[in-house]
């Protein structure tokens, strides 16, 4: 059995949870690590989904893009909403807006932050056509990416020296939905992390090239590479008892269709690509969930609250399933889905192998 060289996943990757106060400057803490991508979500009320990372946040921009069901907007700069102004060694700050409404902190509102690591910091790239930056973890497989848009085909580097298996593309400038390139889905198609409409063909997303261990490929598509516009990307490479990108067909039973991972999964998002029905975004985690059923759930696409009802999984000590015959198990439905891990299965622990207990 090949081991993981990863042993603590949270350092890495980690979901932490709180409730707002309202308490402007106030310092959330529990993430273990200076985070570069953060993705916060409310879990009790309908607020759209905030997301910040290391590119603006090096350059000294507390901008933040927004993800719902209208989750196309450019990104935004703080002023009625909260925002996040500090990212620090073990989470972030947040700092109050001009209204009630707080993107991070309202008070009594319970929420929910994953959080990865990247390069704490950024450097330029010049690998592709089109010149990058980029903060880039090779151990965790995470290259976060910044460009202007050429107008044209192009190729833009990432840094990660293996290729991604997935890619998540978003226009920073204009009002574009954000784009996913999915390996089990092919580079001549798409998936909207802000819908839940079908897979999509397109030759001017990827410009039909899928990523080297250099660089990822973008067409002329507005979404993803208008001339001028800033771009960012998100680029996951897979990294055994770590992360796992993958598809699977639903079987429309309660005991659903097991997925191995090669690890205990601590974070799951699973999509229907070949129809618009049950086709939403949803989130596990095992924070607000700590066993099964991981009855829990989140819609990165839309801005509902938490909910309980009909989506379970059960999470395993290499694996998952889809625990009834709901949005994650319509019997002959494709699904692909993104894991991230708590435990890998049999870590290599300077030279030990370490077997992950069930949950």
């Amino acid at each position: 059995m090949a081991y993981s060289s990863i042993t603590k996943p949270s350092d890495y990757f980690n979901t932490i949870t709180y409730t707002g106060n309202d308490t402007d400057g106030r310092t959330i803490t529990g993430v273990g690590f200076q985070p570069d991508w953060t993705w916060v979500k409310a879990r009790s009320n309908a607020f759209s989904d905030y997301i910040i990372d290391a590119i603006r946040y090096d350059s000294g921009s507390s901008k933040y893009l927004k993800l719902d069901s209208s989750g196309t907007a450019a990104e935004e700069t703080p002023g009625a909403a909260g925002w996040i102004s500090t990212l620090n060694a073990d989470g972030y700050v947040c700092k109050n807006g001009t209204s009630n409404t707080n993107n991070c902190n309202e008070n009594s509102v319970t929420y929910v932050a994953w959080n990865w690591l990247a390069g704490n910091g950024t450097a330029s790239n010049s690998d592709g056509g089109t010149s990058s930056t980029v903060s880039v973890n090779t151990t965790a497989g995470l290259s976060i990416v910044g460009w202007s848009g050429a107008g044209s085909a192009t190729t833009v580097g990432h840094g990660l020296g293996v290729a991604p298996k997935v890619v998540l593309v978003k226009n920073r400038s204009e009002v574009y939905g954000w784009q996913m390139y999915h390996e089990s889905l092919g580079n001549g198609k798409y998936v909207s992390l802000n819908s839940t409409d079908a897979v999509a063909t397109s030759s001017q997303s990827w410009n039909d090239t899928s990523p080297t261990s250099s660089v990822f490929s973008v067409g002329a598509s507005d979404s993803n590479n208008k001339s001028g516009n800033n771009i960012i990307a998100y680029c996951f490479a897979e990294k055994q008892g770590y992360s796992k990108f993958g598809s699977y067909t639903g079987n429309g039973g309660t005991d659903g269709t097991f997925i191995y991972t090669g690890f205990k999964p601590a974070w799951v998002m699973a999509k229907r690509t070949d129809s618009s029905s049950s086709g939403a975004w949803v989130m596990w985690d095992n924070k607000r969930s700590t066993f099964n059923p991981c009855d829990e759930y989140l819609v990165a696409n839309t801005s509902d609250a938490e909910s309980t009802t009909g989506t379970p999984i059960d999470i395993f000590s290499n694996g998952w399933k889809p625990g009834s015959a709901g949005a994650c198990n319509i019997s002959g439905g494709s699904f692909i889905y993104l894991a991230f891990a708590e435990n890998p299965f049999v870590g290599n622990d300077s030279g030990t192998a370490v077997p992950v207990t069930a949950r």
